[in-house]
């Protein structure tokens, strides 16, 4: 059995993954780093609003951002998270 403090960061962590456009920006990082606008390009948003998500994304370790010349660059940081994420796409196709 987890402990109370694990139950409390695994329920963390699912409402982390749960936000729509937190889910799509963690399955455009998977497959290369990208910086705020090319995100922005692909989910259609506010830049400011992505920059939120990838604040989010970054306090939950799920996420890094490096920094190359003036641009930063946004990468994951646990590729783990896709364990789950491809268990719940299998369970949802089937």
């Amino acid at each position: 059995m987890p402990s109370r403090q694990e139950i409390i960061d695994v329920s963390k962590f699912f409402k982390v993954i749960s936000d729509p456009t937190r889910l799509t920006i963690l399955f455009l990082l998977r497959k290369e780093s990208l910086n705020v606008t090319e995100i922005v390009n692909y989910v259609e948003m506010e830049q400011s609003a992505v920059s939120h998500q990838l604040r989010i994304l970054r306090e939950s370790r799920l996420v890094k951002s490096e920094r190359q010349g003036k641009t930063v660059r946004y990468q994951l940081l646990d590729e783990h998270v896709f364990d789950i994420l491809d268990q719940v796409l299998d369970h949802i196709r089937e």
